[in-house]
């Protein structure tokens, strides 16, 4: 596989909530459980993470200094999917894609499924850039379980 144009980060958790519950709390819900800490440009406690719903909506990092963009939205199916483009810290012409899924497997089950893309614009960094995610977004999705309660 050449990693600079075929790596994929997938990642998928479950969480104890119904579809439209899981995904508004991703969505809705991201500054109440987003490492903010420890997975943002700032990297302070005073990081509030953003996402406005819908197509050209975008997700955001606010901070006491100023705003940090991180992507915006590129597809919007609640309660099912969305996609965004993702370059937190990057310009907008470095973007990755990053599509979520939320899968129903009962009425307070919901399986939640990543897949991150699109590294080649990072040409001879791309392998770099998706070991760091591929542990990064154990981090970030593990967060997000912990707060849906699983």
């Amino acid at each position: 596989m050449d990693t600079q144009t075929d790596a994929v980060v997938r990642k998928s958790v479950k969480v104890p909530l119904s579809q439209e519950a899981a995904f508004r709390l991703f969505t809705d819900g991201i500054g109440s459980w987003w490492p903010g800490i420890t997975h943002s440009v700032a990297g302070s406690a005073g990081v509030e993470v953003v996402m406005e719903g819908g197509v050209g909506g975008r997700v955001f990092e606010r901070t006491p200094d100023g705003t940090e963009i991180w992507g915006t939205i590129t597809a919007w199916d609640p309660p099912r999917s969305f996609s965004t483009t993702w370059h937190p810290g990057n310009d907008a012409a470095l973007a990755t894609q990053l599509s979520i899924w939320f899968v129903a497997e009962g009425p307070n089950a919901t399986r939640v499924e990543l897949d991150h893309r699109g590294w080649e614009v990072h040409g001879k960094a791309a392998a770099d850039r998706v070991i760091g995610y591929d542990t990064g977004w154990d981090t970030v999705l593990g967060q997000f379980v912990e707060r849906a309660g699983g």
